[in-house]
């Protein structure tokens, strides 16, 4: 059943892993797709495997001209947007004693400064009844070591989600969150340069996830447009999808 027929949907960063997931969730359920990504070959991978309906785009999410680029290009392509999903975002493990100036501005401008503007621009694009879903982090509650500015940056989003839910009422545009643990997207192998690593890695976080396995990135997907379009009289909140690590 086309659930979300002719429903129109930005996902910025959704070449891979969550996001292209719930690219493909929409697609299925009848909906008309638009994703952003940085990488040439995330975005080569992404059109193969979303196909002609999805309309792929690159994009830099810390790019405010980019930004800027892409309202303008979504404006010609749907006119107006049902739902905008800022996904965009990524980790650089550092300890605070190796932190550097380059570092913390990259977490902050990808992970908290883009998606601000990003709904800044989108906001007069996305209709009345609209929704937009932010990616936060439960590193935004948890003290994790060397995630300082990841989890600042994730926690200055937490609260983009209630200001923007606050100021965006008067035209009936719901903004949630949904908070991700840890997920299986492969992204340990891409960032572990050894399977003894990874598996170290792997059973450290086994030990502390009540529910004793990994996310998947169906059930973000799934989070994600619950949030979106189920949702209705939900705004403000955030939707932790993280086997009870920063519940229990």
């Amino acid at each position: 059943m086309a659930r979300y027929l002719d429903k129109k949907v930005v996902i910025i960063g959704g070449t891979s892993g969550m996001g292209l997931v719930t690219a493909k969730m929409l697609l299925d359920g009848g909906a008309r797709v638009l994703v952003t990504g940085r990488s040439q070959a995330g975005l080569e991978s992404a059109r193969k495997e979303l196909g002609a309906a999805a309309i792929v785009v690159s994009s830099d999410a810390r790019s405010l001209t980019d930004i800027d680029a892409l309202a303008a290009q979504v404006k010609t392509e749907f006119d107006t947007v049902d739902l905008l999903f800022v996904n965009a975002g990524f980790s650089i493990p550092t300890p605070v004693a190796n932190m550097t100036e380059a570092i913390y501005d990259e977490m902050f401008n990808l992970n908290a400064k883009g998606p601000f503007f990003a709904v800044q621009k989108f906001t007069p694009l996305i209709k009345r009844g609209g929704s937009v879903v932010l990616t936060t982090s439960v590193a935004n509650v948890k003290g994790l070591a060397g995630q300082a500015t990841y989890g600042a940056a994730k926690a200055a989003l937490r609260s983009f989600t209630r200001v923007l839910a606050a100021e965006l009422l008067p035209q009936e545009i719901r903004v949630n969150a949904v908070s991700p643990g840890p997920i299986d997207t492969g992204i340990l192998n891409k960032v572990m340069p050894s399977e003894d690593m990874r598996t170290q890695v792997k059973e450290h976080m086994l030990g502390i996830i009540p529910m004793k396995r990994f996310g998947t990135s169906e059930e973000i997907a799934k989070a994600v447009v619950f949030l979106a379009f189920e949702a209705t009289f939900t705004t403000g909140a955030e939707l932790p999808v993280d086997g009870g690590w920063s519940q229990l």
